[in-house]
């Protein structure tokens, strides 16, 4: 589209003359502010996302389950800044004795703790301090459960840390049964709970403690293998997406695992995620009741694998990384933007009333939260890796307490102030 021409004013040009053009300058800049103002771009608008439920926000006035209040309009709590907090972390590492060793960052030799101390700060708006009482009483006679994968098993111990402290040591305690992750809170007959199904559908990944698969295998139209054990949840946690970030093509099995000839189908990344979404929903419209239980859907938790993404050194990643992402435009380079399409567009169709909790963009900034060198190797590392931390970093897990307490409060202000 062209501009038009420059606008020229003479000196002899009446005050009527003045005034029409100003008016044409004001329609100008409003007709192309978009051809001359630096705009965000359409990665940036997913970052932002508030959770597309329209048609349930206009069918229902009525107030969610658990919900005491609710956030101002005006503020999306997943737009903001990091702010330093003294009085951070909200637990102490040693204090927890729940937190798995591959998220013991202290105890495995982390120098800094520098990571702990960020507070979340919406724009127009603050988050309400976590009340780990008052997520007891809730939870009183019910069942709270984490399902996906180890990112979400991070959310769910954090939480676990962010309450255990007011319970009596005779009175909590944690089992792990299959894939069940279960702190059991006796004196309020209550559970928090984690059930590992990193594709939420059946895959040749379901072992939790032996998965790691190169040739990744997910079946089609199963999402009641692992469902059937999650109905009964007061409030349900869902996430998944660091599984399915093969890059390539995905596998798709049309039949069974018990096949002795497997139909096994090539599909791109995003319509295999497509499918598991679509069935996903379809379970929680037929196992979740909207007027009694909570369902909550976590977005991507990004990745910093690649240190030029921000300006870094070649080669070099979230190693060695103890200062945040300053750019509040940053968004990284992975595939989030075609699963936060699909997740958009899926959801978004759904009538039922599922929180979406939009972690991807605030903790994009954290580089300095990943667990990097500093936790428990499963796997003896070699002489090479050894001379080189770059080479062996996690890029992809957090400390904890860190980042992932944010997310739990974030968790705490939909869950009461939708």
């Amino acid at each position: 589209m062209e501009l038009p021409p420059p606008l020229l004013i003479s000196r002899k040009t009446s005050i009527c003359n003045y005034l029409f053009l100003l008016l044409s300058l004001v329609v100008f800049l409003i007709t192309y502010s978009s051809y001359l103002l630096p705009s965000s771009s359409s990665v940036t608008s997913l970052a932002n996302l508030i959770w597309p439920n329209p048609k349930f926000a206009k069918k229902s006035k009525e107030k969610l389950p658990f919900a005491i209040g609710e956030t101002k309009e005006v503020c999306n709590v997943f737009n903001g800044k990091w702010f330093w907090d003294e009085k951070r972390p909200l637990y102490e590492e040693s204090e927890c004795p729940y937190i798995q060793p591959q998220l013991t960052c202290q105890e495995h030799g982390r120098p800094d703790k520098d990571y702990q101390h960020w507070r979340w700060q919406p724009h127009g708006c603050s988050l309400p301090s976590f009340n780990a009482t008052l997520m007891l009483e809730t939870l009183r006679g019910k069942r709270m459960l984490f399902v996906g994968d180890s990112l979400n098993r991070g959310q769910y111990v954090s939480l676990v840390c962010l309450v255990h402290k007011i319970i009596p040591e005779n009175a909590k305690s944690m089992k792990t049964v299959g894939s069940f992750d279960v702190f059991n809170i006796k004196d309020y007959n209550a559970t928090i709970e984690f059930y590992w199904a990193p594709f939420l559908l059946e895959s040749n990944s379901d072992n939790p403690g032996k998965h790691r698969i190169e040739e990744r295998v997910v079946r089609k139209d199963s999402i009641n293998t692992h469902g059937k054990y999650w109905k009964g949840a007061d409030i349900i946690v869902f996430n998944t997406y660091l599984w399915w970030r093969s890059g390539f093509n995905f596998n798709i099995l049309q039949g069974s695992f018990d096949d002795e000839v497997k139909d096994i189908v090539e599909v791109s990344t995003e319509e295999a995620y497509r499918m598991a979404m679509k069935s996903l929903l379809r379970w929680i419209k037929q196992n979740m009741d909207p007027k009694k239980t909570r369902v909550f859907f976590t977005s991507m938790s990004p990745s910093h694998e690649r240190s030029i993404d921000w300006g870094g050194e070649p080669n070099k990643n979230c190693y060695n990384e103890t200062k945040m992402i300053e750019d509040p435009n940053y968004w990284g380079s992975d595939s989030r933007k075609s699963i936060m399409q699909v997740i958009s567009q899926e959801f978004g169709k759904s009538k039922m009333p599922i929180s979406f909790l939009n972690i991807t963009q605030l903790s994009s900034y954290r580089k300095d939260a990943h667990t990097t060198i500093y936790k428990k190797q499963w796997n003896k590392l070699t002489q090479e890796q050894l001379a080189n931390p770059f080479s062996y970093a996690d890029c992809f897990h957090w400390c904890l307490p860190g980042l992932q307490d944010t997310w739990n409060e974030l968790l705490f202000t939909k869950l009461f102030y939708p």
